[in-house]
C-alpha cells in the first residue's frame, strides 16, 4: 500500500475563537494530502483524463493544534469499490499524539464526461504499490 505524508503548520488564518485550529481548516488538509497524493502517483494521462471528488467524511477529532504549532499527516487508500475507494488519513502532531483521524470516500470522474467511473486496475496500482 502507497502512503504519502505531508507536513502542516497551523497559520494565524486557520486559528479559529476557540484558540485553536477551525474543524474546515482539517477538511481543507485533507484535500489537499488527497490531491498532492494522485498529484504525485499518477501518470500525466490519467490526471489529465480523470479527476476524484468526495462523497463522504468520518472525521475523528482527538486533539488541538493552536498557532504556529505542526502536524505530519499521512495518507493511504483502501481497495476500489466500483468507482470509489476509502482514503484514509492520520496527523500526528510533534507531541507524537494523533490529532485527527478521518476516511474519506472519494469518487473517480471522467473529466470529458462529468460521469463516475469504474476505478481499474491500472488507476489503482499507483496507490496500491509498495
Amino acid at each position: 500500500m502507497s502512503r504519502f505524508a505531508m507536513r502542516f503548520v497551523a497559520a494565524a488564518a486557520d486559528i479559529d475563537e476557540l484558540g485553536h485550529v477551525n474543524n474546515a481548516v482539517w477538511v481543507r488538509w485533507i484535500q489537499d494530502i488527497a490531491t498532492a497524493h494522485w498529484a504525485s502517483v499518477a501518470p500525466a494521462a490519467h490526471q489529465a483524463a480523470y479527476a476524484w471528488v468526495v462523497t463522504r467524511h468520518a472525521i475523528d477529532y482527538r486533539g488541538n493544534l493552536a498557532e504556529g504549532e505542526g502536524v505530519t499527516a499521512e495518507t493511504w487508500v483502501g481497495v476500489p469499490k466500483g468507482a470509489r475507494f476509502d482514503r484514509h488519513v492520520r496527523f500526528t502532531g510533534d507531541d507524537g499524539r494523533v490529532k485527527v483521524e478521518a476516511v474519506t470516500t472519494w469518487a473517480l470522474i471522467d473529466r470529458a464526461t462529468g460521469r463516475l467511473l469504474r476505478v481499474r486496475e491500472d488507476i489503482a496500482a499507483p496507490f496500491l504499490a509498495g
